[in-house]
């Protein structure tokens, strides 16, 4: 399928009807990130995303990593984006960029790329280095609402 009719057969799919599509909430999906990470992610997202379709095809993820200083071949950005391709478009969303970072935090990054991205872009600390023992990512996992109530309420102050 050339990378027109993969284009085209996306648009279709993004613009069908159904109930069977989910909205994507990156807040609840992804509770191990905090709304600042994912607010300074979808930053970076649409910094790069220079054809403003919602996606990172290869040549915008090619120019992200050379702007990270980690340059990659094709074969590599392939790689990169086939490990968190989920609906196998070949091209990365930005819920598929998200994932790096949870995949990161969890030490299940097998591309050398991917493990270099997530580790560029700079975000606070918390949760993106991995928990260091299941009770530390319990206890996390059980503050993350209460955490994000927090941001919420400094924000609308």
């Amino acid at each position: 399928m050339s990378e027109l009719e993969k284009a085209f057969q996306r648009r279709q799919d993004v613009g069908a009807s159904g109930d069977d599509r989910k909205i994507f909430n990156p807040y609840s999906e992804f509770p191990e990130l905090s709304r600042k990470e994912i607010r300074e992610y979808e930053k970076t997202f649409k910094k790069y995303d220079t054809s403003r379709d919602g996606f990172l095809d290869l040549m915008e993820l090619k120019y992200l990593m050379e702007k990270l200083g980690s340059p990659q071949t094709h074969i590599g950005l392939k790689a990169m984006i086939k490990e968190v391709d989920e609906d196998n478009d070949g091209v990365m969303s930005f819920r598929e960029f998200l994932l790096i970072f949870v995949k990161a935090t969890r030490g299940d990054l097998h591309c050398a790329g991917l493990q270099s991205l997530s580790k560029s872009v700079d975000v606070a600390a918390e949760g993106v280095h991995g928990a260091k023992g299941f009770f530390e990512a319990h206890i996390n996992q059980q503050s993350a609402s209460l955490k994000n109530e927090q941001e919420i309420k400094a924000e609308q102050a």
